[in-house]
């Protein structure tokens, strides 16, 4: 199988060009990514467990799913795909805001990236493809950030990272709907 190219980007999320994976994580490149993040009517998270035998972050609790934008396709659109992959179904995503972050690991990767936070909502458990998720649970937002402080290594860097943007954008979200 051909190894999968991201698209490489400058912090204005202009494309500049693509580049392996493999070979973005280990220089550190600046590239496109997304995460998505599915909640249920309670406002509980769907949380997926990382297969075990993924090449960084194995059997690590991370939101959703996240991967990269192929060449060419939009962030909707790739989120999409993922989701379907990685989960088994497909909702209507919204996506609320980007940042960059880099996050080195010890294999001596690095995820340096522009990422772009998607939402949506659904009350079917998933399909879960076992090549890329051991495990899935819904847990609450509160909770979430309580186990995150005390079991920080039970969860993704990228997540732990993304974590307290999303709590807060929602947050805010809700507190301008009541108002």
């Amino acid at each position: 199988m051909k190894e999968e190219k991201v698209v490489l980007v400058n912090a204005n999320d202009e494309p500049l060009g693509l580049m392996p994976k493999m070979e973005a994580h280990e220089k550190a490149v600046l590239h496109r990514a997304f995460s998505v993040f599915i909640f249920n009517n309670k406002g509980e998270l769907m949380l997926q467990q990382r297969a075990l035998h993924k090449y960084h972050s194995p059997g690590l609790w991370t939101n959703t799913c996240c991967s990269h934008q192929r060449d060419g396709e939009s962030n909707l659109a790739a989120g999409a795909r993922r989701l379907q992959e990685e989960m088994g179904f497909v909702v209507p995503l919204k996506e609320v805001f980007s940042f960059i972050y880099k996050a080195p690991f010890d294999n001596g990767l690095t995820e340096h990236e522009l990422d772009h936070v998607m939402i949506g909502t659904t009350e079917d458990p998933p399909v879960i493809n076992p090549e890329e998720v051991a495990h899935w649970k819904w847990m609450s937002m509160d909770a979430l950030a309580i186990d995150i402080q005390e079991n920080p290594q039970c969860y993704t860097a990228w997540f732990k990272i993304i974590f307290d943007r999303v709590h807060n954008h929602l947050k805010k979200s809700y507190e301008t709907s009541k108002s």
